[in-house]
């Protein structure tokens, strides 16, 4: 590799599915990228933003398997900086909530490479927020956990087992395929009629949305097909949303 004056990374993060939601300046860094490695989370519409002649590599994920390894994807972001000029790593979310985004800032630093942090809005805060349910309340929940679902060893974090025990709200991100192990943890806590929310691609015209309980949840998802991607938020903040309002009117009135 031929090093450049030029080179340069932006690690950015385009929000969580709208291709509206990503920040001004996030916008900006797209717009004079060089090239663009990308993610499975952002959106195609997005990448329209940056230059056509912008060289635009795909390194994300399908169906749960990657196309490239963490070690790749950090040695073809020097490498694409180094050839091309300006690029952009453009993450779903906020590049530094499980996106691995300061692994990638630390590998391309190590060069010399000049990286600028760019953050993004966070599928935990903004998605339950587009569903009119708040992550904390005066009164309801003074605190929230983001947590991921699975760990690098592919387990159930045990952060989950801790937080279950709280009062706080409890947004899972990457968890959908653990769901039902959730569930048994906030049962063996003795929540089965605590509120819980699963969003599939949120913000985006793929959008899915179940309202339940912890007892519940499972039957309603199997019912609607939820899938991935998607996160779980848990908690009486829950009880906010209007389809468990409505679904708690129902249920008084068929008493």
């Amino acid at each position: 590799m031929i090093k450049t004056q030029k080179a340069r990374i932006s690690l950015v993060g385009a929000g969580p599915g709208d291709k509206d939601l990503i920040t001004v300046k996030g916008l900006k860094a797209l717009q004079s990228a060089d090239v663009v490695l990308y993610d499975a989370l952002v959106s195609v519409d997005l990448l329209e933003e940056a230059p056509k002649d912008a060289i635009r590599l795909f390194v994300g994920k399908r169906a749960g398997i990657a196309c490239k390894k963490q070690d790749e994807i950090n040695l073809l972001l020097v490498q694409s900086a180094y050839e091309f000029g300006h690029a952009v790593r453009l993450k779903g979310g906020d590049p530094f909530v499980f996106g691995r985004g300061h692994e990638e800032k630390e590998y391309a630093e190590s060069f010399g490479i000049p990286v600028a942090v760019i953050p993004g809005i966070t599928s935990a805060i903004s998605l339950p927020l587009l569903q009119g349910v708040p992550v904390t309340r005066r009164g309801v929940s003074e605190s929230f956990w983001v947590l991921t679902g699975s760990t690098k060893e592919h387990q159930l974090s045990n952060d989950i087992r801790l937080a279950a025990k709280s009062s706080a709200t409890l947004v899972i991100l990457m968890g959908i395929r653990k769901l039902s192990i959730i569930r048994d943890v906030l049962l063996s806590e003795g929540k089965s009629e605590l509120p819980i929310m699963v969003i599939q691609s949120g913000s985006t015209d793929q959008e899915k949305c179940v309202v339940s309980t912890v007892e519940d949840i499972l039957t309603e998802t199997h019912d609607k097909k939820i899938g991935t991607p998607g996160i779980i938020v848990i908690g009486e903040v829950v009880s906010t949303h209007p389809e468990f309002i409505k679904q708690k009117a129902r249920s008084s009135w068929s008493q």
